[in-house]
């Protein structure tokens, strides 16, 4: 019987980590689920969560190292279930993650993707999420264009969602999910479930949002991608544009400040918005 919810988990290394967030999964309270961890090229051994997933009968796929987004996926190519939910390794589960989910879903079947609360966890200590970070929820367009607030470990979207939106752009290697949801936000309202379901933990070294300086550039990137391709109404648009204004300005300042040699990269942002905005106010 295929299941109705296929779990994703993206794995490079960090073996420690990835137990704990597989073992959260293997501990749902709902069993209609199937789980894949895709390592996507780690070098340290994982053959530990490897027998852990395969010997409760779920599935444990390599791949050439490709980065979080082909491992995702890679990860729903290989799936089967009607619902999606992903969950990074250095994250964990409560056990009613999915059940929680799947009912709220159920009861509200207008809503093609949801997101629950979080916990966060910062080098070992629980700290409060300020009010920037809130988690979005209904027509979270304008909110998602400010900064990432769908988490991918605490969101559950439908298959025919992912699929018809193309999935995650595979030459980010950071603020795919930011890109994502830009996709997803102009045409699809966000289901919100306050109960913290998800332990996001940060802090750590490896964090893939530490290892890339100036992340800002890539939400410029997936900003113009929506601006010259994306299908948005005039208001959206509008936002957009002047959204990728305003960062370029606030990016070309402190480049300047500390000769950054990002500011070129900025300032053809900053010019291609200028110059979309001057069409938008032509017609």
């Amino acid at each position: 019987m295929v299941p109705l919810v296929s779990v994703i988990i993206p794995a490079h290394n960090r073996p420690t980590m990835l137990k704990r967030a597989a073992q959260s999964v293997l501990s749902q309270d709902y069993s209609f689920f199937e789980l894949l961890v895709i390592n996507d090229g780690s070098t340290e051994s994982l053959k530990e969560i490897q027998v852990l997933v395969e010997s409760a009968g779920h599935r444990f796929l390599i791949q050439d190292h490709k980065g979080v987004s082909a491992a995702r996926n890679y990860g729903v190519a290989e799936s089967q279930g009607e619902w999606i939910a992903f969950l990074d390794s250095d994250d964990m589960w409560d056990a009613k993650k999915l059940s929680t989910q799947v009912q709220f879903h159920r009861e509200n079947p207008q809503y093609q993707l949801s997101q629950c609360e979080e916990l966060w966890i910062r080098n070992g200590k629980r700290v409060n999420k300020r009010t920037i970070h809130a988690m979005a929820r209904g027509y979270a367009f304008e909110d998602s264009l400010r900064l990432c607030c769908i988490s991918p470990s605490s969101v559950m979207l439908s298959r025919k969602l992912f699929e018809s939106t193309g999935g995650f752009d595979e030459r980010m290697p950071v603020c795919e999910d930011y890109d994502l949801w830009l996709r997803i936000t102009p045409h699809y309202e966000v289901g919100y479930i306050d109960t913290p379901l998800v332990t996001k933990y940060g802090g750590h070294d490896d964090q893939l949002s530490k290892s890339q300086p100036a992340m800002d550039r890539f939400r410029l990137y997936a900003i113009s991608k929506l601006l010259l391709y994306g299908e948005l109404s005039d208001e959206q648009w509008m936002l957009a544009c002047c959204e990728m204004k305003g960062k370029t300005q606030i990016l070309l300042s402190g480049a300047q400040n500390r000769d950054n040699h990002h500011q070129e990269y900025y300032r053809e942002f900053h010019e291609l918005s200028e110059r979309l905005l001057r069409v938008g106010d032509k017609g």
